[in-house]
């Protein structure tokens, strides 16, 4: 237990120092453009407090949600395609390395002028954006199996479904986590800039439209929320791949204690 609280108190310290000295620092503020933070958490209250989740918050969500699954899936099925067939994988390199570098500002406009101002072109924009993370983690997971693991799964006749399921993705995992991770940080990033380029709801909308009507605390508000969500989701996210890399850890451990004892 006091191991727990010790880890609690060493995430939580920094947290509380920098809202209580932005507290103190900006209560004297006469900025329009930096309230104090009492008038800040005022209009939180009055923005979030059930006002806006249904309007604007559940929209930019389920946008999220929807735009991530699709790359995740997308980028795990591709990037083990490509993982495990060479000649595919150089083939499809360069136009892979071209569209990686696109901005993903670009990458909405493009998406205006093919699919319109709807859900789909903010969905679309997601999950194009989030998608290279994870297909090129995927790719070097899947060509970072052990070449022993392979000739076994060779020698016992399993089939090729079996090799990718049961050896080739489980051995990749750990990677592709890493590159969903990233992918996390994406698609908040284009979530609320498809938003604030073109929509009428969402989390984005809502900064921009305050910013531009000067509505500032009501700014500050969508975009402490904004930092609320990113926090939350990524925690929900570290503890489905504590439990999804449990294996890895402890085969880890195991390793380690091997090696040190010869």
């Amino acid at each position: 237990m006091t191991r727990r609280l010790r880890g609690f108190f060493l995430e939580i310290w920094l947290p509380v120092a920098v809202v209580g000295g932005w507290w103190f620092l900006s209560e004297d503020s006469t900025s329009p453009f930096f309230p104090p933070l009492r008038v800040i958490v005022d209009a939180f209250e009055a923005n979030w407090v059930f006002e806006r989740i249904g309007s604007d918050l559940l929209p930019s969500l389920q946008r999220f949600g929807l735009g991530l699954a699709i790359a995740a899936v997308a980028g795990i099925a591709v990037g083990t395609m490509l993982g495990l067939w060479t000649p595919v994988r150089r083939a499809t390199a360069p136009v892979v390395d071209f569209l990686r570098s696109i901005p993903a500002p670009a990458l909405i406009s493009i998406m205006i002028l093919l699919i319109g101002f709807d859900d789909k072109m903010k969905v679309s924009s997601i999950a194009l954006a989030s998608f290279f993370p994870v297909l090129l983690n995927t790719i070097d997971g899947v060509r970072g199996v052990e070449p022993q693991q392979l000739d076994m799964a060779r020698a016992y006749k399993l089939s090729r479904r079996h090799r990718i399921f049961r050896i080739i993705l489980p051995a990749a995992t750990p990677q592709i986590f890493a590159g969903l991770r990233i992918a996390l940080a994406v698609a908040l990033l284009v979530m609320a800039f498809s938003e604030m380029f073109a929509s009428t709801n969402g989390l984005g909308f809502f900064i921009l439209f305050a910013q531009e009507t000067y509505r500032i605390p009501d700014m500050w508000s969508g975009i402490i929320m904004l930092g609320l969500v990113g926090y939350a989701v990524n925690v929900v996210f570290l503890l489905v791949e504590r439990r999804a890399l449990r294996w890895h850890r402890g085969w880890r451990a195991t390793a380690r204690d091997a090696g040190g004892a010869a």
